[in-house]
């Protein structure tokens, strides 16, 4: 395959445009395709790292620190952890410990055994919704693994580490965007490995079709009830903390005047606070949800803020674990007073009764804490 010379994302152009005189060197790629969601290492690392004028100044520590092992050249070329003569081998053809590099040197800092690389929160045996880059197209297999329950962050992927056998397998998969861009991807749905909690790895694998090219993939996620929201990403990363903390904190909650039908959630942003929204119930006309406030930061929160914009012209009705105020369509609901400390890693959750009038659609909820 003919090596090309990619541009950094954003990068060149920025810096010229804004006149540096400084030059950012790049390595030959032959890149085409990195998982995004759940995203892998390097994909996150280049979100974490990406500033404004397009170099790289990571946030995360992990990032951090595999930067400083191997530079900036691989966040770069996010899109290119292969192997040219892979050829569908596995065992035996990359060894212990360099799974997540696809055993390629240029992204050995991405091997690195740690709790701190960012991360997607998940919930086990949901459905859920893949994307995987497609720099180049080409057709292929897809396979998916997850790491066994004995697998620890502290130490380096190896082939014993991971299930026997592939919880998703994929074939020529449809994508949105065209190649060569930052966004555009294959997509597909699948079931995720069901009887998992806490951190895992999902170890990916893309074997071309066409060629002995094979491209790899680690994605760290934690199996805590989220639905593809990433933590540990920009500023504000700097310290995170590994997940799993103390049960949510409520009070008491209303009974809906119907029979409640258990109904989808939807993601929020990334950032230290993490807010998950859920329809728990609902009737005609009417329905029931709640939010679930996490702290992935390492400091106790004293108060916190959750905020939305309704996007199908929904109303609220009544709130509890929380005080809300409504101007239009958007919604800020604040703690109560015995809700509002939320150590690093715990949660707490409130709800609230709505209506609506057409398509429930979900909202995108953010939140702060103070």
């Amino acid at each position: 395959m003919r090596l090309i010379r990619r541009a950094a994302v954003f990068g060149a152009a920025a810096m010229l445009a804004a006149g540096l005189v400084s030059v950012v060197s790049q390595l030959p790629a032959q890149g085409h395709g990195t998982p995004m969601s759940p995203g892998s290492r390097t994909f996150l690392c280049w979100k974490d790292g990406l500033s404004q004028q397009g170099d790289i100044q990571p946030h995360n520590p992990a990032c951090t620190a595999a930067v400083q092992q191997g530079g900036t050249n691989p966040l770069y070329n996010w899109f290119s952890v292969l192997r040219s003569d892979a050829a569908g081998r596995t065992v035996g053809f990359i060894q212990d410990g360099q799974l997540c590099s696809g055993g390629n040197s240029t992204f050995a800092a991405y091997n690195q055994a740690r709790n701190d690389w960012p991360l997607t929160h998940l919930t086990a045996g949901s459905r859920f919704d893949f994307k995987y880059s497609n720099w180049a197209h080409h057709p292929g297999t897809f396979y998916f693994y997850v790491t066994r329950d004995s697998w620890s962050p502290t130490r380096a992927l190896a082939w014993n580490d991971l299930e026997s056998t592939p919880f998703l397998t994929v074939t020529n998969p449809p994508q949105n965007g065209g190649p060569g861009t930052n966004e555009g991807h294959y997509y597909f749905s699948g079931n995720l490995p069901s009887n998992k909690s806490g951190r895992h790895l999902i170890y990916s694998r893309w074997v071309r079709a066409d060629s002995n090219e094979n491209f790899f993939g680690c994605s760290d996620v934690v199996f805590d009830g989220g639905n593809g929201q990433v933590t540990g990403v920009g500023p504000g990363s700097e310290n995170p903390t590994d997940p799993g903390g103390p049960s949510p904190t409520t009070g008491p909650t209303p009974t809906p005047t119907a029979s409640p039908t258990a109904g989808p959630t939807t993601p929020a942003p990334s950032g230290d606070c993490m807010a998950v929204y859920k329809i728990v119930g609902s009737w005609t006309g009417g329905f029931q949800a709640e939010v679930e406030i996490m702290n992935h930061s390492s400091r106790t929160y004293g108060g916190w803020t959750a905020s939305w914009a309704w996007p199908s012209g929904q109303t609220l009705a009544q709130v509890w674990n929380g005080t809300s105020t409504v101007s239009g369509t958007n919604v800020t609901v604040r703690n109560a007073s015995y809700n509002g400390s939320i150590a690093p890693e715990g949660r707490t959750t409130f709800g609230f009764l709505g209506t609506h009038s057409g398509t429930n659609t979900l909202p995108t909820v953010t939140c702060v804490g103070s």
